[in-house]
């Protein structure tokens, strides 16, 4: 989706995981206000450690209908990629 890059992972996996639930918290946040569900659900992905993980906390974090949203605005392959973390 975005490539191979870091993006952090490698400090994120120093951090407890009240700290990441925070991190994960904020993004969240973010996209509620404007920031593109991509760009949530990879660096979801990367704090959370994987694609499970980051499901789980979006499941948590976001409602049902915030959920099916997300998805139902998104087309191509970016709905596949907003399906698989979110639904």
């Amino acid at each position: 989706m975005l490539g191979n890059h870091d993006f952090g992972a490698s400090l994120y996996k120093t951090w407890k995981p009240e700290q990441r639930r925070e991190e994960i918290a904020k993004l969240v946040e973010g996209y509620r206000a404007g920031l593109p569900v991509g760009v949530l659900c990879k660096m979801v992905e990367t704090i959370a450690g994987n694609r499970k993980g980051a499901r789980k906390h979006l499941h948590a974090m976001l409602t049902l209908q915030e959920r099916q949203a997300a998805v139902e605005k998104e087309t191509g392959g970016m709905r596949m990629v907003a399906e698989q973390y979110l639904l």
